[in-house]
């Protein structure tokens, strides 16, 4: 090693001319680059402003001292790390000791020898890059294992509801389709059976009064309207439960293995109406508006399972918003409402989602750590902090897309999914 890594450079603290003449001569000699200062004050000066690989720092000077020199630069988080070696003719134990305890990683007794100079020089330059280069690898090694477990997190969370979802909906579909399977004909026979009555009507215009008192208690004329009206309720109801289980299995089709050319409206479609209950008026609250702004979209090669748990935990979270606006009286008379527009870019060949709300919006200091996983601005219990990161990751890294939000405190919050065609 001839130099200091990456244009450095070693600092020499001393205000004896001889010394620094030597240490000066031995560093030039072997090609380091170094900077001169000449007590402790401008020393600390100098390293706050462009800091150096190594300090060899004398510890009789005058002003503060090296030592107090060393406790103060230890002392500051920006260049605590640099290591300090003091340069001294004091070779008794005690200040060995202190120096040590004070962050100093060796000394150099005087008078020098040039050989000696280099030799330590050399050892703790490489030291602090094997440090640093030991400090990126773990720090790179926790990083991803800190994705590995929210990839983790989330498909077992995937699996778990897409398992859930497909169950409900199957046991679902079973008794529904045999109750819409059965409406028609029924309708069928009891207009049949009304058409008889009425032609028992005409047919037998004086029914004896056992007959007659029958029909009194009966109301028959009612139930005979009333009916027709119950099998209609009971069509729109069935066709309603046949849609809920259409969308729940749209929700969490098992895709993820395999991108396939999908319709993302009915994606949001089936998010909405499982959401349906959050949007509904509540004591708290009226209901939430949805106002969709739909484009034409061509088909999209996706995950579309994975994409619906992004659209999920957007709308999940907008609805968060809207709740804590309204119980914390921010909305002042304004009715809460989510937009969702969507269009493509086919210059771009992006398809665009923006999903908004009207909420009381997000400070600057949390918009930019909303993806980070576990970061929560919920309180315990309700929220895990990694709806928005595991979004981040579909949309980014599993779909190559782009996952922005604009938001401002009192003006709402708007997240802007786009997604390559």
């Amino acid at each position: 090693m001839s130099k200091t890594q990456n244009n450095g450079f070693i600092l020499i603290v001393d205000d004896n001319p001889t010394n620094l003449s030597l240490l000066c001569e031995a560093l030039n000699s072997e090609g380091f680059r170094f900077r001169v200062a000449v007590d402790g004050e401008s020393a600390i000066a100098q390293v706050e402003r462009n800091q150096p690989e190594l300090i060899l720092l004398d510890v009789q000077m005058p002003g503060i001292d090296g030592f107090e020199t060393c406790r103060r630069l230890k002392a500051n988080p920006a260049t605590q790390n640099i290591p300090i070696i003091f340069t001294t003719a004091l070779a008794d134990t005690d200040s060995k000791t202190k120096g040590f305890s004070l962050g100093a990683v060796d000394y150099i007794p005087k008078p020098f020898a040039q050989e000696e100079v280099i030799a330590r020089v050399r050892v703790h330059l490489q030291l602090k890059q094997l440090t640093e280069s030991l400090e990126q690898q773990v720090s790179d090694r926790t990083k991803a294992l800190h994705q590995a477990q929210v990839q983790l997190v989330q498909q077992e969370k995937l699996s778990t509801l897409g398992e859930l979802i497909a169950g409900v909906g199957h046991e679902i579909n079973n008794p529904i389709n045999f109750i819409s399977s059965n409406i028609p004909p029924l309708q069928e026979h009891i207009a049949g059976v009304t058409k008889l009555f009425l032609l028992y009507e005409q047919e037998y215009p004086n029914p004896t009064a056992k007959i007659t008192n029958a029909i009194e208690d009966l109301d028959l004329n009612f139930v005979l309207e009333d009916m027709t009206k119950i099998l209609n309720s009971l069509q729109l109801g069935s066709e309603r439960i046949k849609n809920l289980s259409n969308s729940l299995r749209n929700f969490c089709r098992s895709d993820r293995d395999a991108k396939i050319s999908a319709d993302l409206h009915q994606g949001l479609d089936s998010t909405l109406m499982i959401l349906q209950h959050r949007l509904h008026a509540n004591s708290d609250r009226p209901r939430i508006e949805v106002i969709k702004s739909y484009g034409v979209l061509p088909q999209v090669r996706c995950y579309l399972g994975e994409m619906n748990q992004v659209f999920m935990n957007i709308l999940a979270n907008a609805v968060d918003a809207l709740d804590e606006a309204i119980m914390e009286d921010k909305m002042s008379n304004l009715i809460p409402q989510i937009k969702i527009a969507t269009e493509e870019i086919d210059s771009e060949k992006l398809v665009i989602i923006r999903i908004a709300d009207n909420g009381i919006g997000i400070p600057e200091r949390l918009k930019k750590r909303l993806f980070e996983p576990l970061f929560t601005t919920k309180t315990v219990g309700k929220g895990t902090g990694l709806g928005l990161s595991i979004a981040y990751q579909i949309v980014v890294e599993k779909h190559k897309g782009v996952l922005e939000v604009n938001s401002q405190p009192g003006m709402g919050t708007e997240f802007i999914i786009k997604i390559p065609t």
